[in-house]
This record gives structure tokens, sequence and C-alpha cells, in this order.
């Protein structure tokens, strides 16, 4: 059996035990073989079960040295009885709370709610970059079916629209075609030659299509909203949510917390003793 030693300590070690084998001792901790019950894989070979505890004792072994050079550093003020009991309630609080926001939140919210959340909050989302709503386009060059796809870009007809569509799921690199979505002018910009779009000329190159060798690619602006304006509703909808429901998360946690007090003052079961 595989025995890894790591920094014996001054004491006398414990009698060996032949069905429970140390495996490895830091100073007076010792590491044995029962606590390594349900590692092994099934059918793992006696060459396989010493690699994996091998490995394992290394690792045991540094994480037991480390606590014992932190042991020979701690203040001695420090009160571990107290900080384990203030870490253990947490756990259990943190554990309740989950519970409670599984079993009592509402995570359904209406457009209604939405809209009107985002009307009486929007100044908090004002624009770190600018953001456009557009369409583009990245595709190989030389382009398939060109006169075909200069036709669809330029048309615009609903009918159109569809047959882009198609095309560019057959062909484009790059395609976003919903002219109802947002995106940082950035994201276009780095799909472009460097340069070709900036914050500065965007509203000068409204629509374009443009060649660099290796590939076309087009442009159509719709609307900008530059750094600093207020953000569209769609553009932070999933920020908004999760607002939304973080704030009836904490209505939920509070409101259970004030009940489960009076419930318990009311049976007696706190009592105050601070006027005395």
């Amino acid at each position: 059996m595989l025995v890894v030693a790591a920094a014996v300590g001054c004491g006398e070690p414990e009698p060996e035990n032949p069905d429970d084998p140390v495996l490895a001792r830091v100073h007076q901790r010792e590491l044995r073989l029962s606590e390594m019950e349900g590692m092994f894989p099934e059918g793992a070979t006696a060459a396989d079960s010493a690699v994996i505890i091998e490995a394992f004792a290394n690792r045991w072994a540094r994480d037991a040295i480390l606590l014992w050079e932190s042991e020979q550093h701690t203040p001695s003020d420090l009160n571990l009885d107290r900080l384990v009991r203030d870490y253990r309630a947490s756990l259990v609080r943190s554990s309740y709370e989950e519970q409670l926001v599984s079993t009592k939140l509402d995570s359904v919210i209406s457009q209604e709610e939405l809209v009107e959340f985002y009307e009486a909050t929007k100044e908090q989302y004002q624009l770190e970059k600018p953001i456009v709503r557009c369409l583009f386009m990245r595709v190989p060059f030389p382009t398939p079916k060109e006169e075909e796809l200069q036709d669809l870009w330029n048309n615009g007809k609903p009918q159109d629209t569809a047959a882009l569509a198609l095309y560019a799921r057959k062909y484009a690199e790059v395609a976003l075609l919903n002219d109802s979505a947002w995106y940082g002018l950035d994201e276009i910009a780095q799909q472009l030659p460097e340069g070709t779009l900036t914050p500065e000329n965007v509203n000068s190159k409204r629509e374009f299509s443009q060649l660099d060798g290796t590939h076309r690619y087009y442009f159509r602006l719709f609307e900008m909203k530059r750094r600093k304006e207020i953000a569209p509703l769609s553009y932070v909808e999933n920020q908004a949510r999760r607002a939304i429901l973080h704030a009836r998360k904490r209505e939920v946690l509070e409101r259970t917390r004030e009940d489960i007090f009076e419930r318990e003052l009311h049976r007696d079961n706190i009592e105050f003793f601070t006027n005395r």
C-alpha cells in the first residue's frame, strides 16, 4: 500500500492499523485509507487505485500543510467558535431563503408591468456606448448569386426580406436582419474593415455596401442612440426583468421575516431585556 509522508510532527504517531493504513501525515494530522471510501471507480485495477491514492494524498497534504501554517499565524483573539457559529447560521438562513424564493416568488412579469417599471426607472439606463438599429451582412467574395443578393437587399419588400434571410442562412458569415433589434455600434464595427464605421461617421454612412477583396459588406442604419442617451426598453429588457425579480425576492424575504417575527412574538417565544 502506498504511503505518502509529509512534514512529520514531533509527536508519536498512532499505531499503524493494517486495515486502515495511513496514506499521509502532516504534523499530527493523518489521512487514512478509509477517508477515500467511494473514490475508486468500479473495475479499477491495483495500478489505477495507486494512482488515485497518490494524487489524492498529495492534494490532501498540500491543503493540510496550508491549514497548519494558517493555524500557526492565527491571532490570539480570533474567536473561531463564533466564526463557525456565524457561518453555519448564514448557511442555514441562506438555504431557507432559497426555499422561500423557489416556492413564493412569482416570476411572471407582464409587459404592462415591465413598461411601467422602465418608465419609472429609465434614467438608470443611460447608455455607456452608442447603439444602432440596423441591418448588416457580411458575405464572402466572390459573392454567391451576387445579383440576386443585390436585388433582395435593395427592394426591402416583406417577401424579399424572408428571401434575404434564406440567402443569409446559406451564404452569409454574419447576418443581422432583425430591423427592431439594437446592437452595440462597436459590435458592428468589429465585423467591418478597421475605421469603416465609427460614432463620428455613422450618420454619414447610413447605407452602404463595400468590398475589401475577401468579403462584401452591407449596412443599413435605421436609428442610432449615442452614449449617455436613455436606452430603449428592448435593449435593456433582460436587465429590467432581473431588477423586477430582485425587488420581488427582497419583498418576499422581508415580508416572510416580519411574519415569522410577529408570529413568534405573539407566542411569547421572543423576549427583550433591554429596558431593565
